[in-house]
C-alpha cells in the first residue's frame, strides 16, 4: 500500500489536484481512499458529485467513538473512491487538528486505512501537530508539495519542507518529500520559478498542472475533470500525474530556503 500526502497553502489547488489524481487513479483500477484532513471538509465533494459527506469529528462529537460503523464515514464516489471527511471544530473553538488525529484513530480501529493507493489531502499554511500527523506518525511516507509561483504559496511549501526535514529525524516518522506538484496561475516565468525551487530544496517538480477553465466547468458540473472532461488536455495532465505518482520510488530530504533566499528566488524569475 502507498500512502502519500498533498501538502499546500489554503486555496492553492490541493483538493482539485487531489481529486483529479485520485479518480485518474480510480481510473487506471487502483483501490484508492482519499481522506481529507482540511476543517473546510470539501476534499472529496467533486468525487462524491456535489454532496458533503457526514465528517468524522461531527460524528464523534453526536455519538461517541464507539457507536459508528464504517458506512458512516466512508462513502463510494466516482471511480469506486472511497471518500473520508476528517472535519473540523465550531468556529473559534477547539484545535482544528484535532478532527485529524480523532479520523485516523477511528479508520485504523474500523479497519478501514487499506487499499492500493491512499490519498491524504492536507492544509498547509500552518503544520502545527495534528496537520502534520500524516507525516509524523508514519501515515504520509510521500509526501508532494503543491504551490503555484506566487510568493506565499512558495513560502508554504518551503515551511512544509522544513517540517518534512525535522520530522525525517523521528524514529516512527517515515516521511520524505516525493515531488513538487505546480498548480499553475500561468503567470510569466512560473514554471522555471517552481522548477527552480524545487530544484534547491532537493527535490523535482513533478507536474506543471496549467490553469484550465475545464476545472472551473467541472466543479459547476460537480465533478472532477476526469469524469467531465475524461478527453481534455487536462485530464490527461491528472493521467500523467497519477502514473508518475503511482510508479515513483524516488524521494529526499528537503533542504528548506531562508526566507531571503526565497525572496531573492522570486525575483529572479518575477518580470518587473
Amino acid at each position: 500500500m502507498k500512502q502519500i500526502a498533498l501538502y499546500g497553502k489554503g486555496g492553492i489547488g490541493k483538493s482539485t489536484t487531489s481529486a483529479n489524481l485520485s479518480a485518474a487513479l480510480g481510473e487506471a483500477g487502483l483501490d484508492v481512499l482519499q481522506i481529507g484532513c482540511d476543517p473546510k471538509h470539501d476534499s472529496t465533494r467533486m468525487l462524491m458529485h456535489g454532496a458533503w459527506i457526514p465528517t468524522v469529528l461531527d460524528l464523534v462529537r453526536e455519538r461517541g467513538e464507539g457507536e459508528i460503523t464504517p458506512d458512516e464515514v466512508v462513502f463510494t464516489g466516482y471511480a469506486g473512491v472511497r471518500c473520508v471527511e476528517a472535519g473540523g471544530p465550531e468556529p473559534g473553538i477547539g484545535c482544528a487538528g484535532r478532527g485529524i488525529i480523532a479520523t485516523f484513530q477511528l479508520l485504523e480501529r474500523l479497519g478501514a486505512l487499506k487499499g492500493d493507493m491512499i490519498v491524504y489531502d492536507v492544509l498547509g499554511d500552518v503544520v502545527c501537530g495534528g496537520f502534520a500527523m500524516p507525516m509524523r506518525e508514519g501515515y504520509a511516507q510521500e509526501v508532494y508539495l503543491v504551490t503555484s509561483g506566487e510568493l506565499m504559496s512558495l513560502y508554504a511549501a518551503n515551511n512544509i519542507a522544513r517540517a518534512i526535514t525535522r520530522l525525517s529525524k523521528r524514529s516512527r516518522s517515515s516521511c520524505s518529500l516525493a515531488g513538487v506538484i505546480c498548480n499553475a496561475k500561468n503567470t510569466e516565468g512560473e514554471e522555471e520559478l517552481v522548477r527552480e525551487f524545487a530544484r534547491r530544496i532537493n527535490s523535482e517538480m513533478v507536474a506543471y498542472i496549467p490553469r484550465s477553465r475545464t476545472v472551473q466547468l467541472a466543479e459547476i458540473h460537480r465533478q472532477t475533470v476526469m469524469e467531465y472532461a475524461p478527453a481534455s488536455e487536462q485530464a490527461a495532465v491528472y493521467r500523467s500525474l497519477a502514473a508518475q505518482v503511482a510508479a515513483n520510488t524516488r524521494s529526499s530530504i528537503p533542504t528548506p530556503l531562508e526566507m531571503d533566499e526565497l525572496e531573492d528566488l522570486a525575483l529572479q524569475f518575477t518580470p518587473v
